[in-house]
């Protein structure tokens, strides 16, 4: 069996990693973020189509007054409503206007026009603060299972791998202007379980490896485990790829965004579980085999 040599070209894989998280970083600083409603605030209209429709008849119809929405969501039982998300917040005259539109277009009533709601920047710091502080409790848990599990300069690597997902899923929303909303916050941590997953197999196998390998460098035998559970890392992922394809390509738009940041997220994880997690954890240990506690092989 070939065994690739992942550790001895870490250099290459990390300086890859941060060249985007650099990217992502300085044009959020220099261009800023397309935070969408939920953070920057804005309008949200309901309004009760009464019929099926299509997302593109919404923005056309939109497109002739001059306005680009933040989003649609379709709504109801039977996917009759729609949700329009404007990021400003618009006058009471061309709210009526809009919804003019839609009553001509659609030949509605008055009461289709469900409800108006501001939504407030206060609203999008208090999304941020919950954003942030559910991360940290997700970090810590995997932190202390990973610890108990194997040791905790593994649970650390881990951890790194984890916010290098994040911070990658990030710059590439930052590069490419994609609205950041509520839902990208719920794939950001959705990601942070998965990603975790691969981690984990790779850092089983070292454990089983030392136990069979005791003499054998431990550079070696990282590049061993990784190859022998290479596989079975891009299989998995592969299959969760083609499904988060269909619902991106098939799905609403609300079920886009939340796919594109989980493709984004388990992409980056597992190209994290393979060519970063472990080799940090070599840096940190590789003159330290023999010694006690460097891992639990029990």
């Amino acid at each position: 069996m070939r065994v690739y040599k992942i550790v001895e070209r870490r250099n290459i894989f990390f300086a890859i990693s941060l060249l985007i998280i650099l990217a992502g970083l300085v044009s959020s600083m220099i261009f800023g973020l397309n935070l969408g409603i939920d953070f920057a605030g804005g309008t949200l209209m309901q309004i009760n189509i009464g019929k099926p429709y299509t997302s593109q008849e919404i923005y056309d119809t939109l497109a002739k007054l001059n306005i680009k929405p933040d989003s649609i969501q379709q709504a109801g039982d039977n996917k009759e409503q729609v949700i329009i998300k404007l990021k400003s917040d618009i006058s009471d005259e061309l709210r009526r206007n809009i919804f003019e539109a839609f009553k001509q277009k659609y030949n509605l009533k008055d009461e289709d026009l469900l409800s108006v709601q501001k939504v407030g920047p206060s609203i999008g710091r208090e999304l941020k603060m919950q954003a942030l502080l559910g991360a940290a409790i997700a970090s810590l848990g995997i932190l202390a299972y990973v610890a108990w599990r194997f040791e905790y300069k593994l649970a650390v690597s881990a951890i790194i791998a984890l916010i290098h997902d994040l911070l990658i899923t990030f710059s590439v929303y930052a590069l490419f202007k994609i609205p950041i909303n509520s839902t990208f916050v719920a794939a950001m941590l959705t990601v942070l379980g998965y990603s975790i997953n691969d981690t984990i197999v790779i850092f089983d196998r070292i454990r089983e490896n030392l136990k069979l390998n005791k003499k054998m460098d431990i550079a070696e035998l990282i590049n061993l485990s990784i190859t022998q559970t290479m596989t079975r890392s891009i299989n998995t992922v592969l299959t969760v790829i083609i499904a988060l394809v269909a619902l991106h390509i098939f799905g609403s738009e609300s079920i886009r965004d939340f796919t594109l940041p989980l493709l984004v997220g388990i992409v980056s994880g597992a190209y994290s579980s393979i060519f970063i997690a472990s080799p940090i954890w070599y840096i940190w240990v590789r003159n330290n085999r023999g010694k006690k506690g460097f891992i639990k092989t029990a």
